[in-house]
């Protein structure tokens, strides 16, 4: 298999923040979706864009937290979405269409990580159905947005795609959930959405791409104990970063999708997986560094593509 995945010197790093890798891009006059646009990294990319004349549509599912969280944030607007129920989904891309309007960038950076087993929809494991299936219904009902302007999407993986690949004998767990493994599979999902929908929507001028944004403490630890974080060696018994220099602030790791979603160097570019600013290395065996094999298999891409058609009756290039 032949793959652009190898970095191309893009001259930041793990240690860029989002407002360095924006330095003399202007976005006025551009419209962004940045899905959980309110918490931790998504907030940060929510001001880093509008501080660059972006305007910035942040749906959440709890719109009143997102309106205070973003008080004082110039250019911003707030609708209601909840990425687990499909029906949401379809209301706010209904809504959006309604306005007219096309789309510029698209970044799906909400997501929920290691959370107990739950059930949502007719029955997904919520990590799956909120990571991955609510972000490809949205990407789908949104297409007549998206196609016309030639947007970039970019999907928000993590490192943890190593816990797993795609488990295409019992996707939704059926038996034996593992948080976070079922975590694993949620990020694997994120970075084949990338892969096939940049195969698809190249004509259209559309390119996709996905990342690590590094290991940052925000919000989305939130299903995780002190006890869990202190056996996992992030903190102290005082709660405090046993290794600080192997976490990034929220502005550095906010990075790599503000990068992805508006760098000139990616020009031409599209099906990618990013991390620390460029593009990432393919993982060498038995290291959790770079990209596994299995998360840019075309074949397993277009085999997700299919599987979330299906299971969300929803597909644009249907």
């Amino acid at each position: 298999m032949t793959t652009a995945q190898h970095k191309i010197g893009s001259g930041f790093g793990a240690r860029s923040t989002a407002a360095d890798v924006l330095e003399g891009i202007d976005l006025s006059g551009k419209l962004a979706i940045v899905t959980g646009g309110y918490s931790g990294l998504g907030l940060e990319t929510t001001r880093a864009l509008t501080k660059v004349g972006a305007h910035v549509v942040v749906p959440a599912r709890r719109p009143s937290t997102a309106r205070e969280a973003l008080d004082g944030i110039e250019g911003v607007e707030v609708d209601e979405l909840d990425l687990g129920d499909l029906d949401s989904v379809r209301a706010f891309a209904e809504g959006f269409l309604s306005s007219g309007r096309t789309v510029d960038l698209v970044i799906n950076n909400a997501g929920i990580m290691a959370c107990p087993e739950t059930r949502v929809g007719p029955g997904w494991e919520a990590q799956f159905a909120t990571n991955h299936l609510g972000h490809y219904a949205l990407v789908n009902r949104l297409w007549p947005a998206i196609a016309p302007g030639g947007a970039r999407v970019v999907s928000v993986s993590s490192g943890g795609h190593h816990n797993s690949a795609i488990r295409w004998d019992d996707v939704e767990f059926t038996t034996g959930y593992d948080k976070w493994e079922a975590y694993g599979q949620a990020k694997t999902a994120n970075v084949l959405f990338a892969v096939q929908l940049d195969l698809l929507g190249r004509e259209s001028g559309v390119r996709a791409f996905s990342l690590h944004p590094g290991g940052i403490l925000t919000p989305l630890q939130r299903h995780l104990s002190q006890a869990e974080m202190m056996e996992r060696g992030w903190i102290d018994e005082e709660g405090e970063l046993l290794h600080p220099e192997a976490f990034k602030s929220p502005e550095q790791g906010a990075a790599t999708q503000v990068w992805a979603a508006t760098s000139p160097q990616l020009t031409g570019m599209g099906g990618v997986y990013c991390e620390d600013c460029d593009i990432a290395e393919p993982a060498p065996a038995q290291e959790r560094t770079g990209v596994k094999a299995y998360t840019i298999d075309p074949e397993q891409a277009a085999r997700l593509w299919e599987l979330s058609a299906e299971l969300t009756g929803v597909n644009a290039f249907a």
